[in-house]
């Protein structure tokens, strides 16, 4: 918003000007000019409006047509819009003014700080009032501030009683609230519309919009990740690739000050030149144009051409080449990576990869994740770097791994989450998964699952097999959840007994007492007698203990419905651990470790082979003493 004139405290001056009376079109030029020549600050003089004309004219081609004087009364007129719409048509308005210094303590409205502001076009004009403002009522108020704002106005260059139909109004609405309060305090900065006049539309320029750059990747604290500076810019289905916004002259307007507003003719230097080919859809519509894919990838451009493509084969990925790639997976956006050499990495350190499948032909370098629905690593993972795929291949593996089908030829120490798991060679490792396989199973290796671990060579020592059927996040905490709700429910029950049994003595010991005031009411009743209110008031009162039984009990029955209910979701949680199995075709070398895990009761049930046992298949078992031990069984 653009502001007319200062809104800085006047500063006081002994010297006084004499008064003069001038007429100008530019009031505020003649009080700048005065005070000059006077050597006082403007902001020292005040002025009175003695009169005031408005001329229009209409001009013809270049030659400028006669001034004519518009009457008061005749104002209202010039809100015509194809008068004020019609560019030869001119407005002004001159002032016979009184110019004097300012004294004070006769301001009226010296404690109203206020400026006049204004929209850029100029067409909207405001009173801006500073907080802390003070209107006070006296005689004459509304005619008094009319005036006020229209000097404010007329010394801003505003022309008065044009565009201002709204401020009448206004100000009545405002005299009145100060008139009821007797005083208004303006608590926080406000505005007050006091002219309007026909605002233009802008000119609309063409314009090239290549949205699919403007997919940038930015860090939670808005700066540029350089890692992510979008080596291929990802797309989507109908995703809107490239708009060309149509050039569009704009309409003309007239302001507050009374200047007609032309619109510029539109400038087009950006048509689309390029072509397309069927991977992507071209819409005309009568604004714009749009170009959006077709089909999920990658935006190319090449030989003047954009074109969706799905394959992409790389040397490497690395902060120098390409940065990170992140397409998505269900950009379906295919991916092989080139580097062989192992003294290389094939993905760089730090680099994140998401596309739908990759085939990586190297290495997977520190502290770098790979993300995808297929994935193939030819090479060996960093123990620091991260893979996920639902259908996941490694060479050698050091890091961490998650998937739902997962093959390892060599496990290394690393870590393995997800559904199937198979593992050709395990030295050292930790394997999560609903199945898991080892074909050469080392030593250090810690396998759980929650239903079958098969080992089909073992070579190694100290390894640990668990089943455990709250393997899965989501399993641990609904069960977590669960426990926890039955403790509560426990210690309520044992509430509710307490007070069962407090009301069941209570509802005992009078039982008599009860029914005999409840003979003696009936009989009091049958023969018409009035029935004292003591005996009344008892009754109700054991009325209202066996009611309350009644509900208790009802509470009772319904929570512990409940118990049941969540005790048996809590033996749920551990269905299906009796078939489970932890297998091993070769003979049991060293120490090593079987546990199965129980929900409920929540204990460890161990077995340790000995060294050169032959047992192959193991499993849980219920003895006729109610315990469970780790059995041998001869077949599955």
């Amino acid at each position: 918003m653009a502001f007319f004139g200062s809104s800085d405290k006047e500063k006081n001056t002994t010297k006084k000007i004499r008064t003069t009376v001038v007429k100008t079109p530019n009031v505020a030029k003649e009080l700048v000019s005065l005070a000059e020549s006077n050597g006082v600050n403007v902001n020292s003089l005040d002025f009175n409006i003695l009169d005031m004309q408005t001329f229009t004219r209409m001009n013809e081609g270049k030659k400028e047509g006669d001034w004519e004087e518009i009457s008061n009364d005749e104002l209202y007129e010039l809100d015509d819009t194809s008068t004020l719409m019609n560019k030869n048509f001119q407005i002004k308005q001159v002032y016979e003014v009184e110019i004097f210094t300012k004294n004070p303590d006769d301001d009226k409205f010296k404690n109203f700080n206020v400026a006049i502001g204004a929209n850029p076009s100029k067409c909207k004009v405001y009173l801006s009032i500073k907080e802390g403002s003070k209107l006070e009522y006296f005689k004459d108020f509304e005619q008094e501030l009319t005036i006020f704002i229209n000097n404010k106005k007329v010394r801003a260059g505003i022309l008065i009683n044009i565009f201002d139909e709204m401020l009448r109004g206004t100000i009545s609405k405002l005299s009145s609230k100060v008139k009821v309060q007797e005083s208004l305090v303006y608590e926080k900065n406000s505005t007050m519309l006091v002219a309007e006049s026909i605002e233009p539309v802008p000119t609309i320029d063409d314009e090239l919009i290549l949205h699919y750059e403007e997919k940038k990747e930015v860090s939670e604290d808005d700066k540029i990740d350089h890692k992510k500076r979008g080596y291929i810019k990802n797309v989507f289905k109908d995703e809107v690739l490239i708009e060309y916004i149509k050039p569009k002259k704009g309409v003309d307007g007239r302001n507050c000050k009374g200047q007609f507003i032309a619109a510029e003719e539109p400038q087009e230097t950006n048509i689309p030149e390029f072509n397309i080919d069927d991977s992507i859809i071209k819409k005309d519509e009568k604004d714009n144009i749009k170009y959006l894919a077709k089909e999920n990838g990658y935006i190319s451009f090449e030989d003047n051409t954009y074109f969706i493509k799905t394959d992409l084969d790389v040397d490497s990925i690395n902060f120098k080449t390409t940065g990170s790639i992140q397409a998505g997976v269900d950009s379906e956006v295919n991916m092989s990576v080139k580097e062989v050499d192992f003294d290389k990495d094939a993905v760089g350190a730090g680099m994140e990869v998401e596309v739908t499948e990759i085939d990586i032909e190297g290495n997977i370098g520190p502290h770098s994740s790979v993300f995808a629905k297929k994935a193939t690593i030819g090479g060996q993972t960093h123990k620091t770097s991260k893979v996920r795929a639902d259908d996941l291949e490694i060479n050698i593996h050091k890091g961490e791994a998650y998937g739902k089908n997962i093959r390892i030829s060599r496990l290394e120490h690393g870590i393995v989450d997800g559904d199937i798991i198979d593992v050709a060679q395990a030295v050292g490792g930790d394997i999560r998964g609903k199945e898991v396989h080892i074909e050469i199973c080392g030593s250090y290796v810690k396998a759980t699952s929650h239903k079958l671990i098969e080992i089909q060579r073992l070579q190694g020592k100290e390894n640990i097999f668990t089943i455990d059927t709250l393997l899965k996040k989501d399993k641990r905490q609904a069960n977590e959840k669960n426990e926890k709700e039955i403790s509560t429910l426990e210690v309520e029950l044992r509430d509710i007994d307490k007070e069962i049994e407090k009301y069941s003595q209570t509802i005992e010991k009078n039982q008599n007492s009860f029914n005999d005031l409840k003979k003696r009411l009936i009989h009091y009743k049958k023969n018409g007698i009035k029935m004292p209110e003591s005996f009344v008031e008892k009754y109700k009162q054991f009325l209202k203990i066996e009611n309350h039984l009644k509900n208790i009990k009802e509470e009772h029955q319904a929570k512990q419905d409940k118990l049941n209910l969540l005790t048996t979701k809590t033996a749920s949680f551990q269905d299906n651990i009796m078939d489970a199995r932890i297998i091993n075709h070769d003979k049991w070398t060293g120490y090593n470790k079987l546990v199965f895990k129980l929900v409920d009761p929540p204990v460890e049930i161990v077995y340790e082979p000995k060294e050169g046992e032959e047992g192959k298949i193991f499993g849980l078992v219920e003895n006729e003493d109610g315990e469970y031990l780790v059995q041998a069984f001869k077949e599955m």
